[in-house]
């Protein structure tokens, strides 16, 4: 399904999609897409409003921190994790999130 276009989310930006009736943090760490859950895993925060360095999302509510790409918790020593799915970019730059 078709979320957004590249120009909506240039390196070093993150915004929120929505595709089918799930919401994903939309991040592009220079050039390359990773989508992940919108809801932070701590207290559901919208990470897709949260603020993105390098590959490393925090989430606006309490500051927890995502690898977006890999999904893990930045914190040394936990395994804690936001769920990933795969981004395709078609066309003439749309892309793509499937629809769980």
């Amino acid at each position: 399904m078709t979320v957004a276009r590249l120009s909506t989310v240039p390196p070093g930006t993150v915004i929120q999609v929505l595709a089918g009736e799930r919401w994903y943090a939309l991040a592009n760490v220079d050039g390359v897409l990773h989508a992940v859950d919108n809801n932070c895993p701590h207290n559901g925060g919208p990470l897709g409003k949260g603020t993105l360095i390098g590959r490393e999302l925090t989430c606006p509510w309490h500051g927890w921190c995502w690898d977006v790409t890999s999904g893990r918790n930045c914190w040394p020593g936990t395994d804690w994790r936001v769920s990933r799915v795969p981004v395709r970019v078609v066309g003439d730059g749309e892309i793509q999130l499937p629809v769980l």
